[in-house]
């Protein structure tokens, strides 16, 4: 018997229609997204958006254990598991398994984050259940063949090696080691040609186990399927595996602002990489922050520092600002390229800007437009049944509850001008960046 638990109705996402570019699906503000939370009879829960317009099924989740969890010395193992799942497993090779998914228009892919790894499944309804149990076997019965594993490994060191010659690679490496020391964030995911070298399958198949487990399985599913036909291909793909998983609590971030790193290289123009310590997601000032951020640098046209540093001195062609919440910390870090004579000038005029939020802040104004873009912009995010399913999963990472659609634009309008002040003062006032640049040794 299934155990529907609760069936909860997520209303209109947002004002406008949503196009579901994907599905070529609309929905407009007064049709409703109905999020169910349906858990299988062995306790597997999902959230599932059923939608049956077009025969396609989008399944994403997240186990919580990401690249952090590489052990010492063993560092881009993770990330080499997420490149080997599907990569053959149970009785089907590398060759077999890859042309199966070809043969059936299947999509299976996985990829690592620093807490948490992630999986997801594309299908076509008439091969769905086809589908659920290529997804089974690559997540319980995955066969890490040293010839594929070699291969991948192969692939992912010539990423490593591209990677010390990317200005922008090299200078958030600089920032997040300068700024986080040991602390895990700040190893790079990929690890190093050495550490990747020396992984075995046994390594693969430790971390798997690890990290794969039901207590920390998040699910969410999009498209043509209803929750009684979803909730047995849960039970199939995921109730084999263990309860409980054995990953590492990992520390608290320890930010150390205010330093600077110069990374001399030759290339045609100087990048600069800043950062402040952030916030967590559970922040009660993170909606607040989320608003400032859009206001300071948060990527359109309008933000001050596109304004002060692209249109009215033509430093950079573009510069920007993000919150990054993860799960021991949060960051507040932002970017800019520009010639290697004026690296300094562009660097003077950002760090100005903090200090104008710090101290002045946003004006009603200007407050009032970010709302309206952040809110009406929202949709966007819902416009392939793919990114909803993530959206899904983030949701449930983030403990931001089943009725976060409901809420979400509410809690952004609800964002007064001294709420940003004084989130403002608190990341930025009387506190200086720590600033990594890569360019040119003139600069």
């Amino acid at each position: 018997m299934l155990h529907l638990a609760q069936k909860h109705l997520s209303r209109a996402i947002s004002a406008g229609a949503v196009a579901l570019g994907a599905l070529g699906l609309t929905l407009s503000i007064a049709q409703a997204v109905e999020i169910q939370r349906v858990v299988s009879p062995k306790g597997i829960e999902a959230w599932l958006v059923e939608d049956n317009t077009v025969p396609i099924i989008a399944v994403n989740f997240s186990f919580k254990g990401g690249a952090v969890q590489d052990p010492e010395g063993k560092e881009g193992l993770t990330r080499l598991l997420a490149s080997t799942l599907d990569e053959g497993a149970g009785d089907l090779s590398s060759e077999k398994f890859q042309a199966r998914m070809e043969d059936l228009a299947v999509g299976i892919s996985f990829n690592t984050g620093k807490d948490y790894f992630y999986g997801s499944l594309r299908t076509l309804t008439p091969a769905r259940d086809e589908a659920f149990d290529l997804l089974r076997l690559a997540v319980n019965d995955p066969r890490f063949d040293e010839v594929a594993v070699d291969r991948m490994k192969a692939q992912l060191a010539v990423g490593i090696r591209r990677a010390t010659r990317d200005p922008d690679t090299i200078a958030s490496r600089n920032l997040l080691k300068a700024m986080l020391g040991e602390h895990p964030y700040a190893t790079p995911t990929s690890g190093t040609e050495e550490s990747l070298a020396s992984l075995t399958r046994d390594d693969l198949l430790s971390q798997k186990n690890r990290i794969f487990s039901r207590d920390t399985l998040r699910i969410g599913v999009v498209g043509d399927i209803n929750a009684e036909a979803l909730a047995p291909l849960l039970d199939m793909v995921f109730s084999p595996l263990p309860g409980t998983g054995d990953i590492t609590p990992v520390p608290e971030m320890d930010i150390k602002a205010d330093q600077r790193i110069d990374h001399a290289m030759p290339v045609p123009q100087t990048k600069l990489v800043f950062a402040l310590p952030g916030l967590k997601r559970d922040d009660p000032d993170y909606q607040a922050a989320f608003v400032m951020n859009h206001i300071l640098g948060g990527g359109t046209f309008t933000s001050w520092l596109y304004e002060e540093v692209r249109e009215k001195r033509g430093l950079s062609y573009s510069t920007g600002t993000s919150l990054s919440p993860y799960g021991a910390g949060g960051l507040l870090i932002g970017s800019a390229a520009t010639r290697a004579d004026r690296a300094e000038e562009t660097l003077s005029v950002i760090l100005g800007q903090f200090e104008r939020m710090a101290t002045e802040g946003p004006t009603e104004a200007e407050l009032e437009s970010a709302k309206r873009f952040l809110t009406g912009s929202y949709p966007l995010r819902f416009d392939a049944s793919s990114k909803i399913a993530r959206q899904l999963v983030a949701l449930q990472n983030a403990e931001l509850g089943i009725d976060y659609f409901d809420r979400r634009n509410a809690e952004i309008e609800a964002v007064t001008l001294e709420d940003v002040r004084r989130v403002a003062k608190r990341l930025m006032a009387g506190k200086v960046p720590t600033i990594s640049t890569v360019g040119p040794a003139s600069n």
